[in-house]
This record gives structure tokens, C-alpha cells and sequence, in this order.
């Protein structure tokens, strides 16, 4: 019998070592406590939306931060990173010719794993940074031990955000008769080329100019089709955090893990005798899986009769995440194992993490061509099998950032400083983002 702590007896890849154990059991009363940031009825809709884009009907856009701050709760970064999701949709939209379903990494994605438990800056080794919702950026000992009580002050700033991304959708900022609002401030600025700029700006009026001739017909789907959903989702990694906000729900079978609307498994915390696996493979959401380079195809295989043994339409999204020199040679063969047995998932493509390589500089970065490399390898994969590409998933920013080189509004390795801001890996920029999603819409 399945229970939301049954995976406190696993092994736990990226394990966090609190060390006052009273402290954080009261931190989990608390939160058990708490309303659900979600609710079980946007997941059932969020799965029927999936088993769609498995069929081709949809296509998904996953994009936000790599680590959330709490201190960037606030509305002009919400909203901009709203914006550049509306964007890069309308362009998906009106070049896919299929409504696109859009999830943000947002309200929840405030844990972050990392390679290495420990930092170490000349004399002093510290715990590695794991994000807001274990500790703080600083390299100091108070900053970086981990806190129970940071776990409240995730499921407080989640809720904020949510609550304002609701309240913006329900008040029409995201109305697709009036694409012109969701511009950002530095769209006119020089680092946003010419044809960048004239593109979009064609496209938003093309589609407006639909839907105006689209209700001139009395079409009365057309209501229906200007609205637009945001879905939440994170990487479930910490599970004291996930376990205490699942529950069962009322008429409903099963347990429901209420802090997003899709949970992922990383990379690194997907072993089938993990505490993640276990974890996962008891709640009813649709769950996203992270595929690295070094997946084989029968371990994938393994995954699905875990997390799926009913092969469900709806329930599981995996994401490629490979790196432009793997993805040509390890793709096909996951692709292809998977599709021979038949099994129900959404393919996506993450074209970042498999692609960070450090500058000249000493500084983390991504290179514009090998993430645009990646994603077109992956669609022309899906294009000779004949399966769906169903999606993708980026690391990006709605700010005017230089952390990934190139692209027609990116920096150059020597620029990258002049921007750099991320919490923990490099993101795309505005100008950036929608540059792929263009390209995107030319493969498609």
C-alpha cells in the first residue's frame, strides 16, 4: 500500500542534511495543515490537455527560471516572465496551426539540485546552495545551512505568486485580441534586431486579425480560444516539502500532490530504487521525467512500468535532456524502444541543461547554436520516425539578461558580465527566447 512517506524509507539522491529533526517535523505539521497551492481539478485538466499533445492535437510550452527567489516575488518579474511565455505561445500558435498549453516553472521552483553537496571558496567548505526552499545564496555558514522553516516560506511566496498570476488571467491580461500589451520594455531596444521585432509584431496582428474575422463569423469558440491557462510545475525534489502537501481529496481516488500541476524527476534522482521513483509513482498527477545522456533505452522502459503500469494517456512527459553532441546518437534509440512498446508519453525537449559548458571568463554559460543545434536534432528525429514532437522545455527569463552567448539578441563570451544575475544556471533572454521559438515554428 502506496503512502505520501513511504519514501522516507529509500535511498534519497540529493538528500537534504537538516540537522534539527523536531524543527522540521513541525515545519511539515504546518504545512500539512495548509490549503493546496492547486487543485486536483486543474491536474485532471492539465492531463487531458497532455493526452492531447500526445496525439499531436497540442503542443506544449515549459518555461521560468532555474531557481526561483523568494525575493523576486514580485509583480514585474512575474509579469515579465508571463509575457515572454505569451510571446513565444503566440508564435508556437500562429506557426503550429494547435493551441499550445503553457507551464511555467514558476510558484514552486525553489529547489535546485546540484552536482556537488558541498562548496568550496580557498579555506571554507559550506553546503552548496540547493535554493530558497532549503537555504540562501551567500557563502557564509548561516546562509547556507539548511533551513526547515525556508520550506513555509516557499509555500507562502508559491501562493503569492499563484494568487497574482490568477487574479492577471482572470482580469484579461493574457486576452489574445490584444497580443500589443504583453511587449516588454526592452523590445525596442538595440539588442532586439529588426527583423526579431518585425516578425513578432506581424505575427500578434495576424493572429488578432483572426479572431476578429473569426467572431465576425459568429463563431462561438472563439471565446473559448482567446483564453488562455497557465499551469505550474517544479522539480519535486525536495520530498519533505511534496509528501506534505499530498493528500487524498473528496470523490476522488487516489493521492494528489497539490504544490503544482506537474512535477518532475530530475536527472539525477531518477533511480528505480530511489526515494523520487517511489515517491512519484504513488501520485496522480502527470508526472514529468528528465532524460539524460546516459539513459539506456531498457532503464527508460523500467521508468514507465513504475510511474505508469497502466500506460495512461495524459500521465507522463519525458523530457530530453541530452546535449547537442548526444542527442544525435542516444535520441533515436530511446525514441524508437519507447514507441515499440507502445507506450503513452509526450516527448519534449530540453535543450539547456545538457548544454552548460563554462566560459573563458569563469562563468557558467549556454551557447545560443548548440541549444538551437539540440532542438532541431530532436525534431528532425521525430520527423523520420514519423512521432510527435511534443514539446519543449527552456530555462529562461523575461529580463534583459546576458547569461547564454549568441542568438541575434545574446551577448558575446566577453559581455556576459554585464547581465549575469541567475541564482544558479544561465538563462535565455527575451529576445533569445523568441528567436528559438521562431525557429521552432519554421521546423514545425
Amino acid at each position: 500500500m502506496w503512502h505520501p512517506t513511504g519514501w522516507t524509507a529509500k535511498p534519497a539522491a540529493q538528500d537534504i542534511p537538516y540537522d534539527d529533526p523536531k524543527a522540521l517535523d513541525d515545519v511539515l505539521t504546518r504545512l500539512r495543515q495548509l490549503p493546496p497551492l492547486v487543485t486536483s481539478y486543474e491536474i485532471e485538466a492539465l492531463e487531458t490537455e497532455i493526452a492531447e499533445a500526445q496525439e499531436g492535437k497540442r503542443f506544449v510550452i515549459q518555461g521560468g527560471d532555474c531557481a526561483e527567489l523568494v525575493d523576486e516575488c514580485r509583480p514585474d518579474y512575474i509579469t515579465s516572465k508571463l509575457k515572454i511565455l505569451l510571446q513565444m505561445s503566440l508564435v508556437l500558435v500562429h506557426g503550429a496551426k494547435k493551441p499550445v498549453i503553457r507551464i511555467g516553472r514558476f510558484a514552486g521552483q525553489y529547489a535546485k539540485p546540484r552536482s556537488k553537496p558541498t562548496e568550496t571558496r580557498g579555506d571554507e567548505t559550506l553546503p552548496s546552495y540547493f535554493g530558497d526552499l532549503v537555504n540562501r545564496i551567500p557563502f557564509e555558514p548561516d546562509a547556507r545551512r539548511p533551513d526547515p522553516r525556508r520550506l513555509l516560506d516557499g509555500y507562502h511566496h508559491a501562493a503569492m505568486t499563484l494568487n497574482f498570476i490568477r487574479s492577471l488571467a482572470d482580469g484579461g491580461f493574457a486576452d489574445l485580441h490584444h497580443p500589443e500589451h504583453w511587449d516588454l520594455s526592452f523590445m525596442e531596444q538595440a539588442s532586439m534586431s529588426p527583423e526579431l521585432r518585425a516578425e513578432y509584431q506581424a505575427t500578434s496582428q495576424q493572429l488578432a486579425s483572426a479572431l476578429e474575422f473569426m467572431e465576425a463569423l459568429g463563431e462561438t469558440s472563439v471565446e473559448e480560444l482567446s483564453r488562455v491557462n497557465f499551469y505550474t510545475s517544479h522539480e519535486g525534489l525536495n520530498l519533505h516539502y511534496e509528501s506534505a502537501q499530498t493528500r487524498s481529496v473528496p470523490r476522488k481516488e487516489g493521492y494528489w500532490d497539490l504544490t503544482t500541476h506537474l512535477p518532475w524527476i530530475g536527472e539525477r534522482t531518477r533511480q528505480l530504487d530511489g526515494a523520487h521513483v517511489e515517491f512519484f509513482r504513488g501520485i496522480r498527477n502527470p508526472v514529468g521525467v528528465k532524460v539524460g545522456p546516459t539513459a539506456e533505452p531498457d532503464e527508460v522502459i523500467r521508468l514507465l512500468d513504475v510511474l505508469n503500469p497502466d500506460n495512461r494517456a495524459g500521465k507522463i512527459v519525458l523530457i530530453s535532456r541530452l546535449g547537442v553532441n548526444a542527442a544525435a546518437d542516444v535520441f533515436p534509440k530511446l525514441l524508437r524502444r519507447v514507441t515499440e512498446e507502445g507506450r503513452r508519453v509526450l516527448w519534449i525537449s530540453d535543450p539547456m541543461h545538457g548544454n552548460t559548458r563554462m566560459a573563458p571568463s569563469g562563468v557558467k554559460t549556454r551557447y545560443f547554436d548548440d541549444i538551437a543545434a539540440e532542438l532541431e536534432t530532436v525534431m528532425e528525429v521525430h520527423r523520420a520516425e514519423g512521432t510527435v514532437f511534443g514539446g519543449v522545455h527552456f530555462e529562461l527569463t523575461g529580463e534583459d539578461v546576458t547569461e547564454c552567448v549568441g542568438g541575434a539578441a545574446g551577448p558575446a563570451e566577453g559581455g556576459l558580465r554585464d547581465g549575469y544575475s541567475t541564482g544558479c544556471d544561465p538563462r535565455l533572454n527575451y529576445g533569445q527566447a523568441l528567436e528559438l521559438a521562431f525557429r521552432i515554428t519554421r521546423s514545425l
